[in-house]
Order: C-alpha cells, then structure tokens, then sequence
C-alpha cells in the first residue's frame, strides 16, 4: 500500500505543475496577443494615411503646373523690378560719392578751423598769463592796478604815451638811487617788539629756574642733613650690636665698626677692626677663616637686630666653623630666637647645629631612586621623653 500512495502523490504535485506553467504560457500568449492587436491597429492607422498621401499625390502634377505658370510670371516681374532697382542703385551710389566728397572737404576746414580755434585760445591764454604776471609785478612793486598807474605817472587816459627809453632810462635811474638807500625793514618794529617779549619770557624763566635750584638745593641739603643723621644713628646701634655679639660669639676680644676715607658718612667707607682673645686688633683680611665667618655672622645679627625682620634664612653659615664656635653659633641663634620674634630658617649639614633646633626638615631616600621628605618635631619630642 506505500508505495502506490507515493506514485498517486508524485502525479498529483506532477500535475499541480503542468497546470501552473499552462497558466503562465496562456498569460504570456494573451499578452502577445494584446501586443499583436495595438500594433494591427497601427497598421490600419498607417495604411490610411498612405492611401490619403496617395490620393493627394494623384492631383499633384495639375498643381504644380498650375504654381510653375504663376513663379514664371513673378519671376519676369521680379527681373523688370531688378532693372528698375539696379537704376535707381546706380543713381544712388553716384549721388553718395558726391556726397562723401562735399563731406570730406566739409571735415578738412573742419580739422583746418579746430587747429586755428585751438592755437588762437593758445595765444589768448599766454596773453591772459602775461597780463596777469603783468598786473602782479604792478601791484608788488608799485602796489596800485594797472589804472592807478595814470595818477603814478601824472597823466589822463588817453594822453600819448612816452617814449620806452626814456620811461627804461628813468626807471634805472630810480632803482639805482633805492640801492644806494639799502633795504628797509618794514618790521623792525613789530621784531622789536617780538624780541623784548621773548626777552621777557626768557627773563622770567630764569627767574624760574634760578628759584626752582634754589629750593631743589635746600631739598638736598635737607635730605642730606636727614640722611647723615639716620646713618649716624643706625652705625651706632649696629656697632653697639656687632660689639657685643663678637664678643659673644668669640669668648672675648673688642671689635668695632669705622668710617673711613671721609668725613662725610654718606661718602665714608666702612672699615672693620677685629680682636679676637690673645690677639691684636686687626682688619677682616688677616683673620683666618673660620674667624672671618664668625666676624661676619656677627655683623649681619647686628644689623638684623636693628631692623628685625619675620624669617630670616641662613645657608650653611655653620660651615668653616669647628664644634666649639659652632656652640657658640648655636647659643647665639637661640638667644636671637628667643629676644626677637623673628623665625630662623637654618640650612646645615652640621649634626650640632640640627639638634639644636626645634625642627628638622630633610629628605632621606630609603629606596634606591625614591626620595622622601621628612619632618622631625625635637621640641615636643624632649617634652615626650622628659613625661616618660
């Protein structure tokens, strides 16, 4: 029983198919014949036409003969017209070149008037300058018009005029006797008066600046009167300092501050006298080196101490010390620290001077390449070991 139900549905899908391609081949030839119908029309469409075309075309020669007649007449009424018009064109061109010869002669006095016209104005312009420069030499040398000059010349228009010689001889004669005379300066007076006002001016200018100098030398006179006092002063109390602060740092010994190579302060030079113990007074230059740094700390607390300020820094100042000036140095910087409210900034490699401050600052590296700030408070940590 399978297999003739496979067969059965193998020729019904079979079927199924035939049907459908039918259907498509049935579509396709009512389409063709749609298309064969549009152009079968055409066709007919054409056909008429033709014959129409034939038929217009069997009455054309009884036309054309009819049209050949009629172009043979306006042509031989066109070749009468031509003649007629070639004639008249003849006549024409003739009358043209008359006129073109009567136009070119007319352009020639034309060109012939302008060129006259233009120098004619020429003329007239240079006559209209030369009158003008004319009437300008008038009025600057005689300072009149030209009709002023019939009163100049005690004569009436219309008199006859005297000879150009004579006038040229006279007229030489008078400009030779004003060159004897010499120039005139018609402003002298204005000048005059220009000069005492500048004169004047620069009078009370000087004035000006006579008590401007004045006041400008009692103003410095003033301040230096001012100046050597404050510095007077000041020397006082930084040498009062620096003498005391020696002695502190040294155990002993005088020194002392002198003005030098003037007795102005304000021109003098500053000389330094050191004695440190067992010693004699010397300048700076004969102390070793270790005492030129002390001598020195000294001097710069001394003149801290007279115009305090609220950080002071100190850079390696311990350093050409020994261990008992650097006491010293230490027991000073505290005594600073303690009279004045200033704060020491204390930059040192010295292990005495670091453990004798309240503070350290350093960097340490503990590992290879990596740096570390670090801060030790030694004031609260004796407090915290004093407790313990």
């Amino acid at each position: 029983p399978g297999p003739p139900r496979r067969r059965r549905a193998r020729a019904a899908g079979g079927g199924a198919a035939r049907r459908a391609a039918l259907a498509a081949d049935r579509a396709r030839w009512q389409e063709r014949a749609e298309r064969a119908d549009a152009v079968l029309e055409e066709l007919e469409d054409r056909l008429a036409a033709a014959e129409e075309e034939q038929a217009e075309l069997a009455e054309a020669p009884e036309t054309f003969a009819e049209e050949r007649r009629r172009l043979a007449a306006a042509t031989e009424e066109a070749g009468a017209a031509r003649a007629r018009a070639g004639g008249r064109l003849a006549a024409g061109e003739k009358t043209l070149a008359e006129a073109e010869e009567r136009a070119r002669r007319a352009l020639d006095a034309f060109a012939g008037a302008r060129e006259t016209r233009a120098a004619a104005a020429a003329a007239h312009e240079a006559l209209e300058r030369r009158l003008a420069e004319i009437v300008r030499a008038i009025a600057d040398s005689l300072e009149t018009n030209p009709e002023g000059l019939y009163g100049l010349a005690d004569a009436t228009p219309g008199d006859p005029l005297p000879e150009a010689a004579v006038v040229e001889a006279r007229a030489a004669a008078l400009r030779a006797d004003r060159d004897r005379l010499g120039a005139v300066n018609l402003r002298a007076e204005e000048e005059l008066r220009e000069t005492e006002g500048r004169r004047d001016e620069l009078g009370r200018e000087r004035d000006e600046l006579i008590e401007a100098i004045r006041r400008l030398r009692g103003a410095i006179q003033s301040l230096n009167r001012e100046g050597r006092e404050r510095l007077l002063a000041a020397f006082t109390a930084v040498n009062g300092h620096f003498e005391r602060l020696f002695t502190t740092l040294f155990g002993g010994g005088t020194a002392e501050l002198t003005l030098v190579d003037s007795d102005d302060p304000l021109e003098a030079g500053l000389d330094i006298l050191a004695r440190p113990p067992g010693k004699k007074p010397q300048t700076m230059t004969l102390l070793s080196g270790g005492e030129q740094a002390l001598t020195a700390t000294a001097l710069i607390f001394a003149v801290f101490l007279t115009n305090p300020s609220p950080v002071c820094v100190l850079d390696e100042v311990d350093a050409p010390l020994d261990d008992a000036n650097v006491e010293r140095y230490c027991d000073l910087l505290a005594a600073m620290a303690r009279d004045t409210d200033t704060r020491f900034i204390v930059i040192t490699h010295n292990p005495i001077t670091m453990a004798r401050m309240d503070r350290l600052f350093g960097v340490t590296m503990a590992e290879r390449g990596v740096s570390q700030l670090v801060s030790v408070d030694l004031a609260t940590a004796e407090r915290l070991a004093e407790t313990v």
